[in-house]
């Protein structure tokens, strides 16, 4: 009976395991099935969408269009292709664009007008906005600039500069201009203005362009400006560069050109501005992330519009070569009250950089830089004053800057070659300097690393790495350690 019942217990077991083999079995000749009709049907499912999309102007490889509704923002609202507009990346839509200017203008004592830029891609040569605007890009839409330079208009060479900041003359105007306006605003749902500024960066290599490149979006003399939720990209020259400008904010957008051989795409140029912000945006370009200008040697001396009242906030930038936040070169009309907080510079040459020289005249004063974060930055802090660049032969040697009245508090950061190097000089001295709170790691454990010449200022408590010796010290309270008598010693090492 045992053996009975042993053979009977294997026989049980044997047959389990053939059920559990055919199970496994049929569940694989099923899952196969399955998996087959599932790519035959999405395989059929992408044909219909690619032919239905190339239909409509638009492949797979291409953003899909949004549906969301366009917000209704002025009294009346206008769309792109009511005025003859075709998005498909090869019409040129100039005269779109300035036939919804020309309708919206009309308007202006009624509160002005919106255009709707639906999704697509509209190729246009440069055009002018118009007074109490809005200008709405939708999810998928992208405004392309045309990449010929000989539908680019020539303009008079800015006021405050003389001559063209490449060439001597006229300059090439903007891909978006707009002067002498009031109530402008340029928004979406993160929509493109793409300057396609390849072959301007290509022919500015080769020296085959007889003028200055123009700015992707320039505005001029004008007030009460907003630019929000978009995407700028690949300028030809100056991304943004609002001129002799009042009440300018810049908030979430996002500005990017190639950090290499992509020349003098400046994120933001403030210049000769006067209360702006520039907060929660992120900005990656080939030069200065943001640069605050007033006007070159004798000729932005005699304009004589400085650039102040400027907050820049909430930011994460890189430059790979030149600097997160720069003031300068270009600042003869005077750069004054700015402050830079929270703001964290990645992957970049230099963090924040103020740079002048002999020549430019004006000046730069009360400027704080607050809760700054530097991460792999070749160079954290800068002062250039031999920022050698001039308009012609006609600047006064004699027309120095004065540089004062520059704080950094709560500066932080890791994989810093050089956290500062201020180089003033017997001409240009720094003067009241102030650090508190600063602990930057550094991946070069050498002696200079704090780098400063004929430079005036404090140190409140304890900083990291140990500052140099032209500068006072003070405890957490404010009571004088010990006076420095070296404000005139040179410690600066350009070798690393």
């Amino acid at each position: 009976m045992v053996e009975t019942g042993t053979t009977s217990s294997w026989w049980r077991t044997q047959l389990q395991i053939h059920h559990h083999r055919r199970w496994i079995s049929t569940f694989f000749t099923t899952r196969k099935t399955l998996l087959a009709a599932l790519w035959i049907a999405f395989f059929f499912t992408v044909f219909l969408w690619q032919q239905r999309g190339a239909a409509a102007g638009f492949s797979i490889f291409r953003r899909p269009i949004s549906s969301r509704a366009f917000p209704k923002l002025r009294p009346v609202a206008f769309n792109l292709t009511d005025f003859g507009a075709v998005g498909d990346g090869v019409t040129v839509n100039t005269a779109a664009f300035e036939r919804a200017m020309m309708a919206i203008s009309k308007r202006g004592k009624k509160g002005g007008g919106q255009l709707n830029v639906p999704p697509g891609y509209w190729l246009t040569a440069p055009f002018n906005l118009t007074s109490h605007l809005t200008l709405f890009l939708a999810e998928g839409a992208e405004i392309l600039g045309i990449n010929d330079e000989k539908y680019w208009p020539l303009m008079p060479p800015l006021p405050s500069y003389g001559c063209g900041r490449e060439q001597p003359g006229p300059r090439y105007g903007s891909l978006i201009h707009g002067q002498n306006l009031k109530d402008v605003v340029i928004t979406g749902h993160n929509g493109t203005i793409n300057g396609q500024g390849q072959t301007w960066w290509r022919k500015y290599r080769q020296k085959v362009l007889n003028h200055t490149r123009g700015p992707l979006l320039q505005i001029m003399w004008s007030s009460d400006i907003l630019i929000s939720n978009i995407t700028l990209r690949d300028s030809p020259f100056w991304t943004f560069h609002p001129f002799d400008c009042k009440n300018v904010t810049v908030r979430n957008v996002t500005i990017l050109a190639p950090v290499f051989e992509a020349p003098n795409t400046d994120g933001i140029d403030p210049d000769s501005c006067e209360d702006m912000v520039i907060e929660d945006c992120y900005i990656s370009v080939g030069d200065d992330a943001i640069a605050i200008k007033s006007g070159w040697d004798q000729y932005g001396i005699a304009y004589g519009r400085p650039s102040r009242n400027i907050l820049i906030r909430n930011l994460v930038v890189r430059s790979m070569v030149s600097a997160g936040i720069s003031i300068g070169s270009e600042m003869s009309g005077g750069v004054s009250n700015v402050t830079v907080e929270n703001v964290h510079v990645w992957g970049s040459r230099r963090a924040v950089r103020i740079k002048t020289a002999p020549g430019r005249g004006g000046y730069v004063r009360q400027i704080t830089y607050r809760n700054l974060t530097f991460e792999n930055v070749r160079v954290g802090i800068v002062i250039k004053t031999d920022y050698n660049e001039h308009p012609d032969d006609g600047f006064d040697p004699k027309a120095v800057p004065s540089l004062e009245d520059i704080n950094y508090f709560s500066i932080h950061g890791e994989g810093v070659r050089v956290p500062v190097r201020m180089h003033g000089s017997s001409e240009i001295p720094v003067r009241k300097v102030t650090f508190r709170d600063m602990s930057v790691g550094i991946t070069y454990k050498k002696k200079h690393i704090f780098q400063c010449a004929f430079v005036e200022g404090r140190v409140i408590g304890t900083i990291f790495p140990a500052p140099c010796e032209n500068l006072d010290l003070y405890d957490e309270q404010g009571h004088l350690i010990r006076r420095s008598t070296s404000q005139n010693v040179s410690d600066i090492d350009y070798d690393f």
